[in-house]
C-alpha cells in the first residue's frame, strides 16, 4: 500500500481514498450543474450523491479494515509465507517447484545441496545430474511420483536419493494449483553401513575358511598318505590343534564383540576395582610372556582404582591389550604396564591403563586404522602370531560402551604404547559396593 504525504499537515491519505475524494468532489459539482438547470430537484440530487459516496467509500473501507484478506484473495497457494516456512523447516534438503520447473522456495539444506538454486530459474539449470533431469522431466510430463538414486561427488562422495512428490493447492477460488515437491535424502551412512556389513561377512568368512581349509586338508593327508607316518602324524596334528585354537579366539572375539555392540547403548554402573583384575590378567599371561622371552613391568598403585564398568569386558580389553604386546613387541624384551589417575584434556579426571611395548612400533599411515575390524599392519605376522584381527576393535567399542577413549602413540622402530581412558566415578555413597567380579 502506498502512502501519500499532505504538506497541509493533515494525516496522509491512501491512493484509494485519495481518488475517491476527487470522484466525490466531481460529482457534487456535475449534481449541483444540473439541479441548477432544472434537471435535479435537490433531493434528488442528494439522493444520487449518498449513492455515489457509498460506492467510492466502501472499497477503501474494505481495504482499511481487511488488507490481509486483500493479499490473500490475490496471492498464489504456493507462494504464501506459511509455504515458505513449511519447506525452510523441513530437515532434508527440499526445493518447491511451480508446473514448469522453476523454483518457488528451497530450504538451507537444498542451498548446501546445490548453490546454484535461484528463485524463479528453472530447477534444472541448478540441479544438472541425469538422474535428476530424467525424473523431473518424468514428473512434469505424467505428474505422478518420481525416485531417482544417484552419487553426489562434490565436495565429498555422497549416495543420495531424490523423491519428487507432485502437490495440488487449493486457491481462493475454488480453483488448484499444480506444484512439485523435490526432497533429497543423504543414503551415505546407511551406504556405509551396508559396505561395513559386507566387509565384515567377506572377512569373517575368508578368515574362517582359511582355518577350516588347511584342518580339512590335513585330515585328508591323515587319512591317506601320511596314515602310516607317526612323525607326520605328529607334526599334523599339531597344526591342526593350533588352527582349531585360532578359529575358536576367532569365533570368541565375534561374538564378545557381537555382545559388545548390542548393549552400547547401556553405560555400565557398577564399581569395579581395576588393580587386582589386572594382576589377574598379568599372571595369567606369565606363561605367554616367559614363551616369548618378555618381562612384564607392572607399575600399579597399592590403593585401589575404581571405574564404573563391566568387569568381563574389562578383563577382555586389559587383555588384549597386554597380549598384543607380548605378541608384536617381542623384539624389545620387555613390557610395561600402569594404571594411574590423570587429567583429562578437558579438565575432568581420568583413570589410564597403558601398555608400552619397545618392539619395532607402527608406522604412522596405519595409526587410524588399527580399530578398524580384520585391519593388521601385516598379514602374515599377525596370523603367526595367533591374531584374529579382532582384537583393538573390541578394544574401541568396549571403551565406547565405558564411555572412554583408547590413544595410541608410535613411532616406527621405538616401540608403541596403548592406554585406555576412562572417566573417574564421582565419590560414592558410604558402604557403595566396590568388587571384581559380577
Amino acid at each position: 500500500m502506498t502512502i501519500a504525504s499532505s504538506s497541509s499537515g493533515f494525516a496522509p491519505w491512501s491512493d484509494r481514498l485519495r481518488r475517491s475524494a476527487i470522484v466525490l468532489i466531481a460529482a457534487a459539482l456535475v449534481l449541483a450543474g444540473v439541479t441548477m438547470f432544472g434537471g435535479l430537484t435537490v433531493v434528488q440530487a442528494a439522493a444520487v450523491f449518498l449513492v455515489i459516496t457509498g460506492a467510492a467509500l466502501v472499497p477503501w473501507h474494505l481495504q482499511h479494515t481487511a488488507p490481509v484478506a486483500d493479499d490473500l484473495v490475490g496471492a498464489r497457494p504456493a507462494e504464501m509465507p506459511v509455504v515458505q516456512a513449511v519447506v525452510g523447516g523441513m530437515p532434508d534438503a527440499a526445493v518447491l517447484l511451480d508446473r514448469a520447473g522453476r523454483v518457488l522456495h528451497f530450504n538451507q539444506a537444498a542451498s548446501q545441496l546445490a548453490p546454484a538454486l535461484r528463485r524463479h530459474e528453472l530447477a534444472l539449470f541448478a540441479l544438472r545430474s541425469p538422474e535428476i533431469i530424467a525424473a523431473l522431466r518424468e514428473a512434469i510430463a505424467t505428474r505422478q511420483p518420481q525416485r531417482a538414486a544417484y552419487v553426489d561427488r562434490a565436495p565429498v562422495e555422497r549416495w543420495m536419493e531424490l523423491i519428487i512428490t507432485p502437490l495440488v493447492l487449493p486457491t481462493a477460488f475454488g480453483g488448484t494449483e499444480y506444484c512439485i515437491l523435490m526432497t533429497f535424502h543423504d543414503q551415505t551412512p546407511l551406504r556405509r553401513v551396508e559396505e561395513m556389513r559386507a566387509d565384515f561377512v567377506a572377512n569373517a568368512s575368508h578368515e574362517l575358511r582359511t582355518p577350516l581349509a588347511a584342518l580339512s586338508g590335513f585330515i585328508d593327508t591323515l587319512q591317506g598318505p601320511a596314515r602310516d607316518d607317526p612323525k607326520a602324524r605328529e607334526r599334523f596334528l599339531g597344526i591342526m590343534h593350533a588352527q582349531a585354537s585360532r578359529m575358536a579366539r576367532l569365533i570368541d572375539d565375534l561374538l564378545s564383540l557381537s555382545r559388545v555392540e548390542l548393549s552400547a547403548h547401556v553405560r555400565p554402573e557398577k564399581l569395579i576395582d581395576v588393580v587386582p583384575l589386572v594382576r589377574q590378567v598379568i599372571d595369567g599371561l606369565e606363561p605367554l610372556a616367559r614363551e616369548r622371552q618378555v618381562r612384564i613391568e607392572a607399575e600399579l598403585p597399592a590403593e585401589p582404582v575404581i571405574v564404573a564398568g563391566d568387569s568381563e569386558e574389562l578383563l577382555r580389553l586389559v587383555e588384549n591389550l597386554i597380549e598384543n604386546g607380548l605378541k608384536y613387541g617381542a623384539s624389545g624384551g620387555r613390557v610395561v604396564v600402569s594404571l594411574a589417575d590423570a587429567s583429562s584434556g578437558e579438565g575432568g579426571g581420568e583413570v589410564r591403563f597403558a601398555v608400552r611395548d619397545f618392539g619395532p612400533g607402527i608406522a604412522p599411515e596405519h595409526l587410524p586404522r588399527l580399530t578398524e575390524r580384520f585391519y593388521r599392519v601385516d598379514v602374515g605376522d599377525s596370523r603367526a602370531q595367533g591374531g584374529t584381527g579382532l582384537g583393538l576393535s573390541l578394544v574401541k567399542h568396549i571403551l565406547n560402551r565405558h564411555r572412554g577413549r583408547l590413544l595410541i602413540e608410535s613411532v616406527a622402530g621405538h616401540g608403541a604404547t596403548f592406554t585406555a581412558c576412562f572417566p573417574v566415578m564421582k565419590p560414592a555413597a558410604p558402604g557403595a559396593p566396590v568388587s571384581v567380579k559380577e
